[in-house]
């Protein structure tokens, strides 16, 4: 992929001035991200931030060292290791890369020295975290309330966004790990999405069949992350 696509391809660097962007990219390496990679634990001391070109990161929590449930997913829009832009060392919460393609890593402690030395660069990343913890906490609401048909449809909605494709590959395991709840609940959830036509589910590969669709069955809270995100991104101009 040209430098320039490439670029384009996190939202995040490409909403940047020019003068801000190049030097920071010059100080960046493109790595590709293998499916299933643990780029943190919890806990474990940051030594890279990652921006997604065309992969994408679910970001977990564990409970009780037993049990795992997904608050966040980061892909093109983004970056991976938000605590540094808040000054912390370690990482909140568990990332492992859903998506695998390539991504921008950047050592932590040049990514601190540009924090430091750019103030455009860190009124944007502020603005990026406050939309992140907005999301986070949107899906904290989600996961309490909504119904597990409803939150599978925003996932899946969610993954095909930053994927950029209607056909993926993911197992019931998998999702009922993602969605925090038992494999019979997900195999229910996606026969009901699948009996209106609304995905294909066989042997580990899903496709969506009708986006338009499967949007509306998913709950407000896709419609809401969309929004937070614009709102929350709008006052960025590029130059």
């Amino acid at each position: 992929m040209p430098a320039q696509c490439a670029v384009a391809a996190n939202q995040l660097l490409a909403a940047l001035p020019a003068a801000v962007r190049e030097p920071l990219l010059d100080d960046c390496a493109r790595v590709e991200l293998v499916l299933g990679s643990v780029l943190y634990d919890e806990g474990e001391r940051v030594r890279h931030v990652y921006f997604p070109i065309d992969s994408f990161i679910s970001v977990l929590k564990k409970i009780d060292g037993r049990s795992t449930l997904e608050v966040g997913m980061i892909g093109s829009e983004g970056m991976c290791g938000y605590s540094a832009v808040l000054g912390q060392d370690s990482a909140p919460l568990h990332a492992l890369t859903q998506g695998g393609g390539s991504a921008w890593r950047m050592k932590i402690a040049t990514f601190r020295r540009r924090l430091e030395d750019t103030p455009a660069l860190r009124r944007h990343l502020h603005r990026y975290v406050d939309v992140l913890l907005r999301q986070l906490a949107q899906t904290a609401a989600c996961t309490r309330f909504h119904v597990v048909e409803e939150r599978l449809a925003r996932w899946l909605l969610m993954t095909r966004d930053r994927a950029h494709a209607d056909s993926f590959d993911v197992t019931q395991e998998f999702l009922a790990y993602m969605l925090g709840v038992r494999r019979v609940g997900v195999t229910s959830a996606a026969g009901i999405l699948q009996s209106r036509k609304l995905i294909h589910y066989r042997r580990g590969n899903l496709t969506i069949l009708d986006r338009e669709r499967l949007e509306a069955a998913a709950c407000a809270c896709y419609r809401s992350d969309l929004e937070i995100y614009r709102r929350g991104m709008a006052v960025v101009r590029k130059s």
